[in-house]
């Protein structure tokens, strides 16, 4: 039998809300989407996370992350300014949506803040739009096929104040990502501008811990975190390739250096990773311009959402540059990293994925969730399910909301 578009649209209307109906019991099926519109944005604060909900006259809600550098703030932001642009639209013109706000902000500053925030709205409102059509976010962007990604295991050295894991330490969490099943990791080493260039540097032997610990089979990458000059990352890089066959290495010099940025990748023969503090399509734009780092480590909290990530990602293919997400948090913007992999050309073989990290603190957030991802040997599975894929428990983030 023949359906017309309106019977197609009210069809897919009622897969979406059978797949959510014990979160959204008393949703309602628009006739069409014009009929949709939003009529709440809210934050919930919590300790390792900051997260927002797009609700709608349907009863059908969104749930994004935003940037939990300024969670602090980011409600306030959000309530005060960011609202007024959302309110009363059609969740489907998000294109016209995540523009206007974008523009309107931009005099809060092109990154941190308002970027941060604008990214959890949007990435609700797709996560809305997957759910009122009853599809995931990768087949509303063009799925590219996938069904999963590979990911590394991603760990730093600092324990808070100023208190670093010895290279015996990091080795262990090396080993613990391998027996988990995990075929790369990542060790940040967290030097940081504030202590560039360190003396004295155990870098060398931290790394050699490392590589001892995992075998020569494991592909690792290395995080300097901004901690070198140019000419001290550059001899640093060349004695770990040379000696331990690092894969990468992520931010070498210090952020806005671009200078000095393509200084270390022309002297180095191993890719060079950045773009985790590029918050906007423009600014990936200019990296590569200025730079021409092989990696581009997009954040789909931090860098405008969906929308705009999706831009950065087709910019990087341009340049014939790969995506490697930037991605430390493990709910929502794990959901959100995974559902633009699963849409693009050009995503790297690997995926930064540090794990539940429950004995980091985040084990609280996974009560928030009526499911999670399924990892196995290596991969994590792109979720299917409407949206992004995890289902919100919405008692209990009401509950234990801030």
């Amino acid at each position: 039998m023949m359906m017309n578009r309106k019977d197609f649209l009210r069809f897919m209307g009622l897969g979406a809300i059978g797949s959510i109906l014990p979160q959204t019991a008393t949703a309602q099926l628009p006739a069409k989407p014009d009929d949709v519109r939003i009529t709440g944005v809210e934050c919930y604060r919590f300790k390792k996370a900051n997260f927002v909900k797009v609700s709608t006259n349907t009863g059908i809600n969104g749930w994004g992350e935003s940037d939990g550098s300024n969670r602090d703030f980011t409600y306030l932001y959000i309530e005060k300014e960011l609202k007024q642009y959302i309110l009363g639209k059609n969740p489907f013109d998000s294109e016209a949506i995540w523009m206007e706000a974008y523009l309107k902000g931009l005099e809060t500053g092109m990154s941190g803040l308002h970027p941060g925030s604008l990214a959890g709205i949007d990435n609700a409102i797709w996560d809305l739009k997957g759910k009122i059509l009853g599809l995931p976010v990768h087949q509303l962007l063009g799925g590219n096929g996938k069904q999963k990604i590979r990911v590394y295991g991603s760990y730093g050295r600092d324990k808070g104040g100023y208190d670093y894991r010895s290279p015996k330490e990091m080795a262990r969490i090396a080993a613990d990502f391998v027996e988990q099943g995990y075929k790369a990791v990542k060790a940040r080493l967290q030097i940081r501008q504030e202590n560039v260039n360190p003396y004295p540097d155990d870098t060398f032997e931290c790394v050699k811990a490392i590589r001892q610990a995992i075998g020569d089979d494991i592909r690792l990458f290395i995080d300097f975190n901004n901690g070198y000059t140019p000419a001290e990352a550059t001899m640093m890089g060349r004695k770990l390739y040379e000696h331990f066959n690092i894969a990468a290495l992520e931010e070498p010099v210090f952020q806005q250096d671009y200078a000095g940025l393509r200084q270390v990748v022309e002297n180095l023969d191993i890719p060079i990773m950045a773009g985790e503090h590029e918050y906007s399509s423009w600014m990936v734009k200019e990296l590569l311009e200025e730079t021409g780092v092989e990696f581009v480590n997009i954040d789909l909290i931090k860098c405008g959402g969906i929308t705009d990530c999706k831009k950065a990602a087709a910019i990087a293919h341009a340049f014939g540059k790969q995506v490697m997400v930037h991605n430390a948090k493990p709910t929502l913007a794990t959901a959100a990293s995974l559902q633009l992999l699963a849409s693009i050309p050009n995503g790297a073989q690997f995926q930064e994925y540090a794990g539940k990290r429950e004995q980091e603190g985040y084990g609280n957030l996974l009560r928030l969730f009526d499911n999670y991802f399924r990892f196995e040997d290596g991969y994590l599975e792109v979720p299917q399910e409407p949206g992004l894929g995890l289902i919100v428990n919405e008692k209990a983030m009401e509950a234990e909301r801030k």
